[in-house]
């Protein structure tokens, strides 16, 4: 920001380039007006020169521009300085509307400029608003909102003529960030700007109240209300009413408590009413429960149907001790077999009468389960019977078609290589005994084929769609055929008692091999007969090297920390006795007509009875001695409930009154905890305001005493916090104290002097970014006004964090040479035109 400088500024261009002594002796030969005090304008020079350059970084005025304010149309915009500014004019000048703009702008009330009752009464005559705009400086660490308003804020107020006030707070780039009046009073309470405050800005009004009146009272308001202490007597004051409140409605709510617990409990010893009644509900149930399982005769069909399962293994037992002799009794096995064909009626005749005595069930159903598992074991026979002459069959009855096609196909040349399939069908065990554990453990394998390459796939597919068009293809496996087998010998398992699954094979073609070795990883698999010897071999210490898994002979799977039964009882592709499998198929189909019997008549009756209970119980007594007690129960329970009301009303009536006693018991409780903790921290914050009093107190006799020896006066300073009362006796010169007088004894430049240095200490115990004195010596003399301007730029080249404004009507040229001092001088009014004003800047 440029700087305009008097006249006066520019007589002596070389002054800050020279030494400090010469300055010095300078200023001692050019102030003319103060010959006798040389010596203090040299120590006040070298002091203000020797100031360091820390300078207030926030909160502090950097300028403010009025536009018809008062009786000016415009007035500024000021710039002002960072530690001393002095604003010169004549009266009528507009120092007094800078003052009162300042406090405006910064939110302060009408009243508190002391220059009108209301906000339109700072409008100038004719217009119909006024402008005030101000900028704050913001930057260091008490910056507010930096990353938004930038290095400074600016703040504009329009006043209109009906009184009302707006805001709009800018940042350094002009743009508007809120026209909120709470975002200025966050940005005043960041600043600690308190422009009610006399001590921060002291108008000629609050000056002639407080500092020259002659009652101690004013002077102690004075005092109370620059600390702050005023407001904060204020604010207990406020907090000890409040507490009385909540006190008054503390005893409101206990009457109120009292009509809750009353209510409370008569709903509760009618919800208590309700617990008998819920234990007869619950008899009820548990009756209910009782009695659709002692309808259900689900133990009696248990026991018939072991008893006819003792029967069909008696039979079975007898049919096989006669299969050892069958190749040489043929004879004997035709009249066995019409033995067992008798039995089976006689079996159909007990399973007739057994389904009749049994709860009815769907026959129907019973019908269909029976016909489709007879019609599969039917299927199974004739496979059976039909793989008599051709093995191939066990893999399904289109698969001798398919390979014939397949044959077919490869003779005319369609597959690059010849398919190989079914696998179960190109191999053949070592020991028939373990047929069911590598059934079990090559599972799909056995039913699949193998293809060299994706084209002999998709021509293998297109075969098997013709001849598997609604029912389940084989799988097929893509791999480039080999001619030798691949060398297993470093990851295959050797165990020197059991065989692996691929040494437990014969297989003749190295392709299908291969595709084992790929796809099952049968190096790596032991076959071991006893299932208890496979868990301590494979669940042991030391497992087997190599090994994955093993098998028992009856396909359980077993691994090194756990093991699984096998679901299939025998093998179906493997075995190698026709007949047997032919023999076992009649057994098995008559086995399973029983099960499936007595599975579909137990289950129906079983879930009659899981509807009302789906735990099973044991019931003791009769069906109908559960009735009866039932009945009687019903009717006490109706009893109950026409004596006692809506069941659900009782309820809710009890939980809303409970709910409302919580409630309001824990409104007690909170507000007694509260008035508890209040008058814990009341006490300790009394107790510290006290201390703060008694010390600020003692702070500043200490500050003004030091103020007067200045000029040699001596004083005192007496508080009485009990009358709130505050005396100030001065003794001008050297004296002893007993010759202590009156501030009203004295001349009015003593006394002047004396209330300068009552705001000196004021401000020594104050924290505030500026200080506004208004015409701070107009009672004064040259002497005590050099010697109240001399302590002031002492007090301000101490404290250069702070920023010192002061209007006066004098012309200051005889102020010391120095940077931090800016003088602003207003141009004259020129009472017959209503011209704009244009000031002056001199910065010393």
């Amino acid at each position: 920001m440029s700087k305009r400088r008097s006249s006066s500024a520019n007589e002596h261009p070389s002054k800050r380039s020279r030494p400090e002594q010469e300055e010095v002796e300078e200023d001692g030969e050019d102030d003319e007006n103060v010959a006798d005090n040389d010596q203090e304008d040299v120590s006040l020079t070298r002091q203000l020169q020797c100031t360091s350059d820390v300078v207030s970084d926030a909160g502090i005025v950097e300028s403010i521009t009025l536009k018809n304010f008062m009786c000016h149309s415009l007035l500024g915009p000021f710039a002002f300085g960072s530690n001393v500014n002095f604003v010169v004019g004549n009266n009528g000048s507009g120092k007094s509307a800078v003052l009162t703009a300042l406090i405006v702008a910064l939110g302060g009330n009408a009243q508190a400029t002391n220059r009108g009752s209301s906000l339109k009464g700072f409008v100038k005559e004719g217009e119909s608003s006024a402008d005030v705009s101000i900028t704050l400086r913001n930057k260091g660490r008490d910056a507010y909102k930096p990353e938004v308003y930038g290095p400074a804020i600016m703040i504009d107020l329009r006043i209109t003529r009906e009184g009302l006030r707006t805001y709009k707070l800018r940042g350094k780039s002009g743009q508007i960030v809120s026209t909120k009046k709470e975002e200025l009073i966050s940005i005043l309470d960041n600043f600690n700007i308190q422009v009610n405050n006399p001590v921060s800005v002291l108008t000629q009004e609050m000056s002639k109240y407080f500092l020259h009146s002659k009652g101690e009272g004013d002077k102690y308001k004075f005092f109370m209300k620059a600390t702050q202490l005023e407001q904060m007597r204020e604010d207990f004051v406020y907090i000890k009413t409040t507490k009385h409140v909540t006190e008054d409605k503390v005893g409101q709510h206990s009457e109120c408590l009292k009509d809750l617990k009353r209510k409370y409990l008569e709903k509760e010893d009618r919800y208590k009413s309700l617990a008998s009644l819920d234990e007869m509900h619950s008899k009820v149930e548990e009756l209910q429960k009782q009695m659709a399982w002692a309808l259900n005769k689900v133990a009696e069909a248990e026991k018939k149907h072991k008893q006819i399962q003792e029967q069909l293994e008696g039979i079975t037992q007898k049919v096989q001790e006669l299969q050892p002799k069958c190749a040489e009794l043929k004879t004997e096995a035709q009249r066995r077999n019409t033995l067992f064909k008798a039995s089976e009626v006689r079996l159909q005749a007990a399973m007739s009468t057994f389904s009749g005595r049994c709860l009815s069930v769907s026959a129907y159903t019973f019908h269909s389960v029976l016909q489709r598992s007879i019609d599969v074991n039917k299927r199974n026979l004739q496979t059976l019977e039909s793989s008599r002459s051709n093995r191939l069959r066990r893999f399904g009855e289109h698969m001798p078609a398919l390979l014939s096609a397949i044959q077919e196909a490869h003779r005319k040349g369609q597959f690059k290589q010849r398919p190989r399939g079914p696998l179960g069908y190109l191999i053949s065990l070592r020991d028939p005994e373990l047929a069911l554990a590598v059934e079990v453990c090559l599972k799909g394998l056995l039913q699949a084929f193998i293809c060299d390459n994706h084209e002999d796939e998709k021509v293998l597919q297109g075969l098997m769609a013709k001849m598997f068009p609604g029912s389940r293809r084989p799988s097929i496996i893509t791999s480039h055929f080999l001619r030798q087998v691949h060398d297993t010998r470093k990851r295959a398992v050797n165990h020197p008692d059991y065989p692996s699954v691929l040494q437990a094979l014969e297989i003749e073609d190295p392709v299908v091999t291969n595709c084992l070795i790929d796809q099952r990883g049968i190096e790596s698999i032991l076959l071991i007969k006893n299932r208890a010897e496979a868990r301590r071999v494979m669940q042991g210490a030391h497992p087997p090297a190599n090994c994955t898994q093993a098998f028992s002979k009856d396909g359980d799977q077993i691994y090194n920390n756990r093991s699984y039964t096998a679901e299939q009882t025998r093998a179906n592709y493997l075995s190698g006795d026709v007949e047997e499998e032919i023999r076992y198929v009649p057994f098995s189909l008559l086995w399973r007509s029983v099960n499936i019997l007595f599975l579909s008549v137990v289950q129906t009756s079983v879930a009659k009875a899981t509807e009302i209970c789906p735990e099973r119980m044991t019931v003791r007594r009769t069906a109908r001695s559960l009735d009866s007690e039932l009945n009687r129960l019903k009717a006490k329970i109706n009893t109950q409930q026409e004596q006692q009301g809506d069941r659900e009303e009782v309820v809710r009536q009890y939980h809303e009154a409970l709910e409302n006693y919580k409630n309001m018991a824990q409104q007690m409780k909170n507000l007694n905890s509260f008035i508890k903790s209040l008058d814990s921290v009341m006490n300790h914050r009394l107790q510290v305001y006290a201390e703060l009093r008694r010390f600020l107190s003692a702070r500043c006799k200490y500050y003004f005493d030091s103020m007067l020896a200045q000029r040699g006066y001596s004083g005192s300073m007496t508080f009485d916090h009990k009358n709130e009362t505050l005396s100030i006796s001065v003794q001008p010169g050297q004296g002893n104290k007993a010759d202590l007088s009156d501030m009203r004894c004295l001349s009015g430049g003593e006394r002047s002097f004396s209330t300068v240095c009552f705001v000196l200490s004021l401000w020594a115990i104050t924290e505030a970014p500026f200080r506004c004195l208004d015409e701070f010596d107009v009672y004064m003399d040259m002497v005590n006004r050099r010697i109240s301007m001399d302590m002031m730029l002492k007090v301000a080249a101490g404290q250069r964090y702070r920023q010192f404004i002061f209007l006066t009507p004098q012309s200051m040229s005889s102020l010391p040479q120095s940077k931090i001092i800016r003088i602003l001088r207003l141009k004259d009014p020129d009472r017959g035109q209503n011209n704009s004003q244009r000031s002056q800047e001199q910065d010393q």
